[in-house]
């Protein structure tokens, strides 16, 4: 239950996310909750997690653990989280049932990451999409799209798309609300063009 966004446009891109958090029909908004910033940092690299509260410290912890963190390709954020699936299985007890025919274990997780090399998404069976223009998870999402998508040709700043988002999904979905954290990053030259 979030409203989560990357957009990229021009040399900038960006991540925003709503600040609520919902245990089944309890919502509490950021004035009930001292981390309701669901962003984190690890290096360059934003990182938000649509899914279980729990995903939030464990993968802070787990990515906290890792010397390199490799998030510049599609490629390379494969590889890092196939490596980090079975230490949050080890270390962190994640169940990786879901259904009896999914072909892979799945982490329960859906995660968008803004760096300097671009937008990425990462989903529950470690598949990894790069986006070119903006994307959205969490119940907000569609909401997010749909607003994205009007605005993204008439606005120039990456920044404002997010927001715009942000605020659809936080008007029309009850998993979603304000205010929002935004990082915005600078893409580097090389975006898009990097060996993995």
């Amino acid at each position: 239950m979030t409203t989560i966004v990357v957009v990229r446009k021009g040399d900038q891109v960006v991540i925003a996310a709503d600040s609520q958090s919902t245990f089944g029909d309890t919502r509490i908004s950021a004035g009930f909750d001292a981390a309701w910033n669901k962003i984190f940092r690890k290096g360059d690299n934003y990182l938000a997690i649509s899914g279980s509260a729990a995903h939030d410290l464990v993968l802070q912890q787990a990515l906290g653990k890792e010397k390199r963190l490799r998030l510049h390709s599609r490629a390379a954020i494969f590889e890092t989280f196939r490596k980090l699936h079975p230490r949050l299985k080890e270390e962190f007890f994640l169940n990786p049932k879901e259904e009896e025919d999914d072909p892979y274990e799945s982490n329960h997780m859906s995660m968008l990451i803004a760096n300097p090399h671009g937008i990425f998404g990462v989903y529950s069976m470690r598949e990894v999409y790069e986006y070119t223009r903006f994307w959205a998870i969490g119940s907000g999402r569609e909401f997010a799209l749909g607003a994205m998508h009007t605005v993204y040709d008439q606005l120039d700043d990456a920044a404002a798309i997010a927001r715009v988002g942000i605020e659809a999904g936080c008007t029309f979905d009850v998993g979603s609300s304000l205010p929002e954290t935004q990082y915005v990053v600078t893409l580097s030259a090389a975006a898009g063009n990097e060996e993995d």
